[in-house]
């Protein structure tokens, strides 16, 4: 591992960081803490849903009522997660006390007690697993004190944009991957599962060190770990995933020293969010991955889907998400009270908010979207670029569902409408019909195809395309169906087969209907 950045950064508003050379140190307050119940489980078990639930809007009145007791589990709650001081000798019962004294861990505060020196908060691996993602004290998103901090360089723990980009990440196993900003080493948690070598950068030294700390305290394998902005770090090198939850929030250009590092890239506009997806095509290997969590601005006059089209890099597949537009007034709001100006003087505030308006308006930006990117390098000759908004529920994790969409795509390359209709097909599982029609009404206005897993999907389709996917099983070929549902309906089979291969296309693309290899 990279030993660059053990000291941390020194701030008078930063307690001191545990050091990273004592991963004996780290062992042991992981076994104790895991053998305290101090995991996402033994948390929801002891707080209850409501206590839990409150620490996720950072309100902590019910978490401190849950944690009267003296029991270790109620100890290791005050002191990690509601930064409450514990008296020494209760702590010395649960933690290897000395140890995490001299590490740097704990820090004595007044003649008896005790005080945590970063959050640690238990986080549940897909597999079970018990991890501990560390972040700056009152930090931890969703944690018991909000943002904490309004140093630059402050480092935040996992929230929601964190789990979503876990969430949609492909973990199929990997040689290489890396982790492109990665504050405090969520994802490069994550990618130790399945990558034999992961690589974390970030411009901000304390963020790598948040990083080491989390993966050592987790109890997984050591990172490569590179200071720097975006690829400099990493020079010419490529992975088979690169991941990044990139300062992404779309703020004014604001002087060295009143930025948020892990929000405010110091770009303009959506520059930084471009400059990250357009460099990673020179960063993967083939048939590599990079998925990235993203903003972008809708211009007056432009339409959004074009200028992401125009982000992709050249041999890349791409398929990117609007989740969620926000307005240019609700969009600066969010931030200016994720930085807490809202709580300050009034006249500040109103002076921010007016910076904020004035950038958009100079940019002529009206709106702001939210979403997902992923590349996929490819050899193809015309590169498969989606770009859709589908604002609805989905069913997280999404990391299988991402690489089902590649191969439908490769697939779909594959096949012309001859060799499609000589092809086999099965109705994707849990996938339901609707007919929406007026009460009483022989015949439906249309009807619905809806998944229940996913993306969770909908669409609608004619009569024929209801007809062929309902009777999909992967015995008949495409062809064959339909030479049957023009039989039934009277139909020219040749005019049949003509005009329905695009319907076909659009619910395999979409995850309706799977192709099928029917065994002899």
């Amino acid at each position: 591992m990279d030993r660059r950045h053990n000291g941390g950064v020194s701030s008078s508003d930063f307690v001191s960081l545990p050091s990273v050379d004592r991963n004996d140190v780290a062992g042991s307050l992981r076994d104790a803490l895991v053998s305290a119940e101090f995991t996402a489980d033994g948390l929801l078990e002891l707080l209850g849903a409501s206590a839990y639930a409150a620490l996720a809007r950072s309100e902590t009145v019910p978490a401190l009522r849950a944690t009267r007791g003296e029991r270790p589990l109620e100890t290791l709650v005050r002191l990690f997660l509601l930064q409450q001081p514990a008296p020494r000798e209760r702590v010395a019962e649960v933690l290897p006390l000395d140890a995490c004294l001299e590490s740097g861990w704990l820090r004595t505060v007044g003649g008896d007690a005790v005080a945590a020196s970063v959050d640690v908060r238990p986080y549940g691996g897909p597999e079970g697993e018990d991890w501990f993602i560390v972040s700056d004290l009152g930090c931890a998103v969703g944690g018991a004190g909000g943002i904490g901090s309004s140093e630059e360089g402050v480092v935040l723990g996992v929230g929601g944009a964190s789990t979503t980009l876990a969430g949609i990440t492909v973990r199929t196993p990997v040689g290489s991957a890396l982790d492109l900003g990665t504050g405090s080493g969520i994802q490069a948690l994550h990618a130790a599962r399945h990558a034999t070598r992961v690589t974390a950068t970030d411009l901000n030294p304390r963020a790598l060190h948040m990083t080491a700390l989390t993966l050592a305290l987790s109890g997984v394998q050591e990172a490569e770990l590179r200071e720097g902005s975006l690829y400099e770090p990493v020079g010419d090198a490529t992975y088979d995933l690169v991941v990044s939850n990139p300062p992404f929030v779309i703020s004014p250009l604001l002087p060295a020293g009143s930025r948020l590092t892990y929000r405010d890239g110091g770009m303009s506009g959506d520059d930084l969010c471009r400059s990250v997806v357009q460099g990673a095509g020179e960063h993967l290997n083939d048939g590599g991955y990079a998925q990235f969590l993203a903003n972008w601005q809708h211009v007056e006059g432009e339409e959004w889907a074009e200028r992401l089209r125009s982000w992709v890099p050249r041999g890349c597949d791409a398929w990117i998400v609007q989740r969620e537009v926000q307005d240019v007034a609700q969009y600066a709001e969010l931030w200016l009270r994720d930085a807490g100006d809202h709580r300050g003087d009034p006249a500040e505030y109103a002076a921010r908010y007016d910076a904020w308006l004035d950038e958009f308006e100079a940019r002529k930006v009206r709106a702001v979207g939210f979403g997902w990117i992923t590349l996929r390098k490819t050899a193809a000759e015309e590169p498969s670029i989606v770009v859709e908004e589908w604002p609805h529920p989905v069913e997280q994790p999404l990391g299988d569902t991402v690489r089902a969409h590649f191969e439908r795509v490769d697939w779909l390359r594959a096949h012309d409408d001859a060799a499609l209709l000589g092809a086999h097909f099965k109705l994707a599982g849990e996938v339901v019909q609707e007919q929406v029609g007026l009460p009483g009404a022989e015949d439906p206005e249309h009807v619905v195809l809806r998944q229940g897993r996913g993306m969770r999907r909908a669409t609608k389709v004619d009569t024929v395309g209801a007809g062929f996917a309902g009777v999909c099983d992967g015995s008949l070929s495409a062809g064959t169906i339909l030479d049957a549902i023009a039989q039934l309906m009277g139909e020219d089979p040749v005019s049949l087969r003509d005009r329905t291969p695009a319907q076909i296309r659009t619910l395999v693309e979409q995850g309706f209907l799977e192709p099928f290899t029917p065994v002899d």
